[in-house]
């Protein structure tokens, strides 16, 4: 059996989710002929603790932990954990006085200086001290286990050197995996960097994928803006498409029992638009009160508070309401009691939302229910078109956010729900199986089954919020390719 050390900085019990795609690939990649061994960090803190994940890894899978140790970073997760137990303790209306406090224009102030300083301090982002023991450890499972070659995943961006490192040391090539189009996309860490280190992250961006074997990324146009933001240093035949996905089969149709349409939204609340969202809920409890009081919205995640809060000011907190993070076991039963699932997208002042689809949509999509999307142009929406949902809304428009919930409660209402569900045979493109497939074709740089997962270049536009920027530097890198060739000429004929 084939190895393949696998640099994965989120990893159970870390259960954000950037934990779950590593995880898929370490329990499936074995049944291809690969054996997987992880390299991770052994966290101090927690972005989001869930050691119940820990009974989805699999027993013979060796894990190696390297420590960050970050007393700046560790004090701020100490602080955030206070602050957190102060929420939970609370009542609503404490809550908000509690986090009213953290609003003050001091306070944000002071964020905001300090997240500058973090910015220039930390290179290439924050988890930048695991980078030398993580490739000293990726080299000494090489060598050992006779590694065919590193896999790695980012964000965090350190996690590509760490492969760089380590495929220098020791001769194994490397695989890169996008799961964010770092350099392209809007990054708030990224936004905060001085031009001079954005400059150096986008030349160590163009040297990590000109010597990477094979490079991941989530969709067609994510690949499409880099092989031209970073001109000449991809070639079509190393790059693989594998989106997100999900674990297992899609799962049968079945409405729970309840008064109420249950709507259910998951995860992390606050980078999203959800303001048209309470614009409908509140049109909709104003003109059609009987559908309205049939309707339940709500939400689980960090940053849920914000919306909470925000239904209280429209008047609509008897159909929204909202808690914090739970485990993922725990979020597995409330699915369960869910007859739909909220979907939002990125606000368009972000440059680089088109290519945005939240992971949650692949674990929406293995439900088997409807999902109801409250969504710009963007990959989500793409995804579920071709899933054929028929749930989705323009997030600009709150008379379509309110029809599309109109026929959802009258579905319910009906029996027929399950008329409005994803179709379950496209869905099986998102799962686990067919995935690693197309990942074990990147790690034996080979071409995939009839394609599947491959890349042609020109096959797809570069989204409307990009093209002014990739267009500028993708002239740059040709200009320079161009000037290279033309400069070693002249030298040669001075000679």
């Amino acid at each position: 059996m084939k190895s393949v050390v696998m640099i994965a900085h989120d990893f159970p019990p870390e259960g954000n989710a950037g934990a779950y795609r590593p995880l898929r690939f370490a329990r499936h990649l074995p049944a291809f002929g690969w054996r997987p061994a992880v390299v991770t960090v052994d966290a101090d803190f927690f972005e989001r603790y869930d050691p119940s994940l820990l009974s989805e890894v699999p027993g013979d899978l060796e894990i190696i932990r390297v420590p960050n140790r970050d007393p700046w970073q560790a004090f701020l997760a100490r602080r955030s954990r206070r602050v957190g137990a102060r929420l939970f303790q609370a009542s609503p209306a404490q809550a908000s006085r509690i986090l009213a406090s953290h609003r003050r224009p001091a306070r944000a102030r002071l964020r905001e200086f300090l997240r500058s300083l973090e910015a220039w301090v930390y290179d290439p982002d924050i988890a930048m001290g695991w980078i030398a023991p993580a490739a000293k450890a990726v080299e000494q499972l090489c060598r050992r286990l006779d590694a065919r070659v590193i896999w790695a995943t980012a964000g965090p961006m350190s996690s590509f050197h760490v492969a760089q490192r380590a495929s220098r040391r020791t001769g194994v090539p490397y695989v890169l995996d996008f799961r964010d189009a770092w350099t392209i996309t809007f990054n708030e860490f990224e936004e905060r960097r001085s031009p001079r280190a954005r400059r150096r992250d986008r030349h160590n961006m163009f040297r990590l994928l000109s010597n990477a074997q094979s490079v991941i990324f989530r969709y067609d146009r994510e690949a499409e803006c880099f092989w031209r933001a970073y001109h000449g240093a991809l070639k079509p035949s190393k790059i693989r498409i594998i989106p997100n996905g999900f674990e297992g089969e899609v799962e049968s149709f079945s409405a729970p029992q309840g008064e109420k349409c249950k709507i259910l939204y998951t995860g992390t609340l606050s980078d999203y638009r959800f303001d048209t969202f309470l614009e409908a809920i509140r049109s909709l409890k104003q003109f059609f009160p009987e559908e309205a009081a049939r309707l339940h919205c709500h939400f689980i995640g960090e940053g849920s508070q914000a919306i909470a809060d925000r239904a209280r000011e429209y008047e609509v907190a008897d159909i929204i309401t909202a808690e914090s993070a739970i485990p993922s076991a725990s979020l597995v039963q409330r699915t369960r009691q869910a007859h739909g699932f909220l979907l939002l997208g990125r606000p368009p002042a972000m440059n680089g939302y088109e290519l945005f689809a939240a992971a949650k949509l692949f674990g929406y999509l293995k439900s088997g229910k409807p999902i109801l999307g409250i969504l710009p142009v963007d990959e989500a929406k793409r995804i579920l078109q071709h899933m054929r949902a028929s749930m989705v809304a323009d997030v600009d428009s709150v008379a379509d956010i309110v029809a599309v919930l109109r026929r959802l409660v009258r579905s319910w209402a009906e029996g027929t729900l399950e008329s409005l569900s994803p179709d379950r045979i496209a869905c099986r493109a998102y799962s686990a199986s067919p995935q690693t497939e197309i990942l074990v074709s990147a790690l034996e740089s080979t071409p995939s089954r009839d394609s599947h997962g491959m890349f042609v270049p020109g096959q797809v536009s570069i989204p409307a919020s990009l093209q002014a920027e990739i267009a500028c530097r993708e002239n740059a890198y040709k200009r320079k390719a161009t000037a290279i060739p033309l400069q070693a000429h002249r030298s040669s004929s001075r000679s």
